[in-house]
């Protein structure tokens, strides 16, 4: 078993800075791909960035946030800079994974880090 557990969301300012971590533990053999989504209160989960065999970001973040990996340490984090407050949102993790013994290929959420933009 795979478990992702997010950490450094908050309340910020608009123009302020925000890092956020996912860290996978478990039985990880080894992760293909690790990215971040966010969900606004009546919208749908969207893409915000991730990080496989290249690294994609959304229209609306470029610029502004950068995804990265500590691989040694199964560690994403996302690094949100000039935060607006339509940033505001849950963010979850999400990876691509092969766990076990068997090398099973599985696809795992976090529990979410809300990020609230707001003066």
């Amino acid at each position: 078993q795979v478990q992702l557990v997010e950490s450094g969301g908050g309340l910020v300012q608009p123009g302020e800075s925000l890092r956020l971590s996912c860290a996978a533990s478990g039985s990880v053999f080894s992760i293909n791909a690790m990215g971040w989504y966010r969900q606004a209160p009546g919208k749908e989960r969207e893409l915000v960035a991730l990080s496989g065999g290249s690294t994609n970001y959304a229209d609306s973040v470029k610029g502004r946030i950068t995804i990265s990996r500590d691989n040694a340490k199964n560690t994403v984090y996302l690094q949100m800079n000039s935060l607006k407050p339509e940033d505001t949102a849950v963010y979850y993790c999400n990876a691509a994974v092969v766990a076990g013994l068997v090398r099973r290929s599985l696809e795992v959420w976090g529990q979410g880090t809300l990020v609230t933009v707001s003066s």
